[in-house]
């Protein structure tokens, strides 16, 4: 593997910014600097080898400047475990499929999917999508998904390449490939052989615009206006009333509860009620999770209002009076026992529709006492849709989580507390989510561009499908489309005819494949000796909004599959936020466009802010925060010109020895920088990195080159050997921070190494303290950059040039610092072009009085 990007080369006379991303990502792409090397990593031992889940951003979405803060944050952690000589496993992937991409093809193209058309192999897409979708075939539809995902993949790559994301552009993978599909499907298959999948008939919460199934890691509350309805049924001893958002389910009614507690409802226990409107008889039970303080305190249960109609349907053992479909229209039929004739005025209509009707015949009726109530309550949506759930019963597929086993419930639980948490209170969400869950995990859905089920039914002589005997695809067939191809023993003849055999199908929810990413990207299935070097991975970077899902997945799936955790440390990240501290999100309008911040400002002043952003903290967005990132990446170029331009230093004096007690104090102070700035890497502490490396190298512009520069130039007459030490100081001092600073300004940092070094400074050694002697006081960097300080303000107070002479200098100082600056004296008094300089030992902090010398008036 070359990284050799370039031979030190020449100092410009004007160094800028501009074109530096263009020109050091050609250059990193050609030389493949960041490649993973599979054969060096194998032949050493596993702890030089360090591995990154990365997350695979959607495809089909559209990225903002979180999604370029939280990135950036695992690449610094990357660029800085490469430089210490590992060998860092650093893939990307792509998500590709699922609903946001289905609804992006949609949307481009103009088309929807339906799976009863037969494929067109000739078919071309609308040149202009039309308000009205044009149906096609679900291979059709595939295939410009597909087609879609391809050009948007490659604007990502182009994309994350400007923000100089260090990742191995060579092992992508994307969650629909051939080798992921494979791997979910053998996995999945892998559960069902133990156990741990099954497929049920069961209430299910259901979006209705997208026709699919939800999983409860997918739902969000959305306060939304109601209304209660007090409704009156037909008691024995009179009316019983309750009172409901929903009365449009009163056809779906199959009991009345109260607490058993509850004194008001005692006597009704084990009697029946009819319904108002449809008169059907329904008992009246009592439940622990009926409120007594909740409207009349009574309340009906529905065939499925909300998820306390499913706990209380199961428990009690209720029939079934579904009434809406998956379209979230009132099915046609009236449920059984429910009258004909009265549904009939409900049948076909939305819910919203059927709610007002059922509303006034329940006026006309006088079964509505008083008008509705209006309130505003919690409605559960999905997390990517515009309607309210609403809950059917259909066939799905599960993977077991712990949600009705406490025994694995615990399991998951103390494999959370295997892995280290960056910040550590991230944990308490993994553990809350866990014990929190009531269900387990809802795999399927009824969507088109996923990986499918590998599984097909045999149908009996009447054509109904035998689901208790699945036709599992071989292991070696992998992958496979149900859709497409036969089982074993079949034909395509035989395709949905009675006798024959049928697909399964529905396709798995794009967290039941994304929750494989460490096998996929890893190679479980395709290289099991890189799978056995890697696996487990040493990290998961992502947000915390998604420790329920992809996080707590990929721990299921890990467990499950490899009985261990699938990495070693979980890094948190927060969200950048609003000035108003709201997310940024497409959807609200807030986001900022990551395209024009980056040309705006710079990459390198992008990803010095999202530096900024601590493990696990949300972080305000402000552009003009952007303007002092871009100071730093220009100042390091400056200082760079400086010290190899003007100064001429080369690589050589790098190390070199240094004579002068302020030369070996700045190397003493940073070697206490380099110490820290490890060790809060080490922590992935990234933002004390940066804040101890960025503080030092104010002090080392600022105040240390101004002091030293006269001697550096060998124009403060004293001896050569001062010129030397000092102009090894700067190189050492120069190469350190040029390192130090790498992995948040990766183009700044290049562009200098490029002048002085050979190779890329992201394949560089991260700076070690043995570089730096230990023999300066770093006291000494502290005094003579106050004293300096100090003569400064006296010029700038007198309104004159830093360069204007000082007749008499007297520096004040505590008896400790009187040394120090007699140490620092040549120095200062070059720096300051000080005539006389006194040091006298005094009370209190150091102080300079100053008297400038009379500039002759100008004839």
């Amino acid at each position: 593997m070359s990284t050799d990007v370039t031979a030190p080369g020449t100092v410009p006379d004007k160094p800028t910014l501009d074109g530096l991303e263009a020109k050091w990502v050609a250059a990193w792409a050609r030389d493949d600097v960041y490649g993973f090397d599979r054969e060096a990593a194998l032949a050493a031992p596993r702890s030089q080898t360090f591995a990154i889940d990365t997350p695979p951003p959607t495809a089909s979405g559209s990225l903002h400047v979180g999604h370029v803060f939280s990135y950036t944050h695992t690449d610094i952690v990357a660029r800085y475990h490469r430089m210490t000589g590992k060998h860092v496993f650093y893939p990307m992937g792509w998500d590709d499929n699922g609903l946001p991409t289905e609804r992006r093809v949609q949307n481009y193209y103009g088309v929807r999917c339906d799976p009863s058309l037969p494929y067109d192999a000739s078919f071309t897409p609308p040149e202009k999508a039309g308000k009205d979708q044009v149906p096609i075939s679900r291979r059709n539809f595939v295939e410009l998904c597909e087609q879609l995902t391809a050009v948007d993949e490659a604007e990502f790559e182009k994309l994350w390449r400007q923000v100089g994301l260090s990742v191995d552009w060579g092992n992508v993978y994307r969650t629909i490939s051939e080798s992921s599909r494979a791997t979910a499907q053998r996995a999945f298959l892998h559960n069902l052989a133990r156990g741990e999948a099954y497929a049920q008939e069961a209430p299910t919460l259901w979006d209705v615009t997208f026709r699919t199934a939800v999983a409860q890691a997918e739902l969000e509350d959305r306060e939304r206006p109601g209304a209660y309805h007090r409704v009156a049924f037909a008691g024995p001893d009179g009316p019983v009333h309750i009172e409901t958002t929903r009365p449009e389910l009163l056809p779906a009614c199959v009991a009345l509860v109260a607490h058993p507690d509850d004194e008001r409802y005692q006597p009704l226990f084990g009697q029946t009620v009819r319904t108002p409107l449809f008169g059907v008889e329904v008992p009246v039970v009592a439940h622990r999770l009926a409120e007594k303080d909740k409207g009349s305190g009574i309340a009906m249960i529905c065939t499925f209002g909300d998820l306390t109609d499913v706990i209380w349907w199961r428990e009690l053992q209720l029939p079934t009076r579904a009434i809406i479909g998956w379209d979230g229209r009132l099915l046609p039929d009236a449920p059984d026992g429910v009258p004909a004739e009265v549904y009939a005025e409900l049948a076909g209509k939305t819910v919203f529709s059927a709610q007002q009707r059922v509303v006034e015949l329940l006026r006309e009726s006088r079964d509505l006492e008083g008008d509705p109530r209006p309130i505003n309550h919690p409605v559960k949506f999905f997390e990517k849709g515009e309607r309210p759930l609403e809950i059917v019963t259909t066939r799905q597929w599960y993977i077991r989580n712990g949600g009705r086993d406490a025994d694995l419930r615990a399991a998951l639980v103390a494999r959370g507390r295997e892995i280290q948490w960056v910040p550590e209170h991230m944990r308490h969400r993994y553990e809350n989510w866990v014990e929190g869950l009531n269900g387990d995990w809802l795999i399927s859905r009824q969507r088109f561009f996923g990986v499918p089920f590998p599984i097909w039914y045999r149908l009996d002589e009447a054509g109904e499908p035998v689901f208790d005997e699945p036709l599992l695809a071989p292991e070696s067939a992998l992958p496979v489309d149900p859709s497409s191809d036969v089982p074993e023993g079949f034909t395509e003849d035989q395709r949905g005819v009675p006798g024959g055999f049928m697909a399964d199908p529905d396709v798995m929810d794009t967290w039941a494949t994304s929750s494989l990413s460490p096998q996929v990207a890893s190679g479980w299935d395709t290289d099991p000796e890189l799978f056995a070097h890697v696996f487990p991975m040493d990290l998961r970077p992502q947000a915390h909004d998604i420790i329920r899902t992809w996080l707590f997945s990929t721990v299921v799936r890990a467990h499950y599959e490899q009985g261990q955790v699938p990495w070693t440390h979980a890094a948190i990240s927060g969200f950048v936020v609003d000035p108003d501290r709201k997310k940024m999100s497409k959807s609200k309008g807030n986001a900022t466009t990551p395209i024009d911040v980056l040309e705006k400002y710079g990459t390198d002043a992008v990803r010095w802010r999202a530096a900024g952003a601590r493990p696990g903290a949300d972080s305000p967005f402000d552009e003009v925060q952007m303007k002092v990132g871009r100071r730093l990446a220009i100042k390091l170029l400056n200082v760079g010109k400086f010290v190899l331009g003007s100064l001429g230093a080369t690589a050589d004096l790098v190390g070199a020895d240094v004579t002068e007690p302020v030369d070996a104090a700045l190397l003493a102070r940073l070697r206490t920088v380099v110490e820290e700035a490890t060790a809060a890497m080490e922590a992935y502490n990234y933002t004390r990195a940066l804040e101890v490396t960025e503080t030092f190298f104010w002090q080392f512009c600022d105040d240390h080159v101004e002091l030293v520069k006269t001697r550096a130039y060998g124009e403060d007459g004293g001896p050569a050997e001062g010129a030397a030490s000092a102009k090894a100081g700067l190189a050492t001092t120069l190469s350190v921070l040029n390192r130090l600073l790498a992995p948040v300004l990766p183009f700044a940092a290049e562009e200098v190494w490029s002048w002085w070094q050979s190779g890329s400074v992201h394949r560089a050694a991260w700076p070690t303290t043995d570089e730096l002697p230990a023999g300066g006081d770093p006291a000494l960097v502290g005094v003579a950059a106050e004293a300096l300080a100090a003569i400064r303000k006296a010029k700038s107070e007198a309104k004159v040039s830093m360069r204007a002479p000082v007749e008499s200098a007297v520096v004040r100082a505590p008896e400790a610092s009187v040394a120090l600056v007699e140490a620092v004296r040549r120095d200062l008094v070059a720096a300051g072009i000080i005539t006389t300089l006194t040091v006298e030992p005094a009370q209190g902090p150091l102080s300079v009085d100053v008297v400038l010398a009379e500039v002759p008036a100008a004839e």
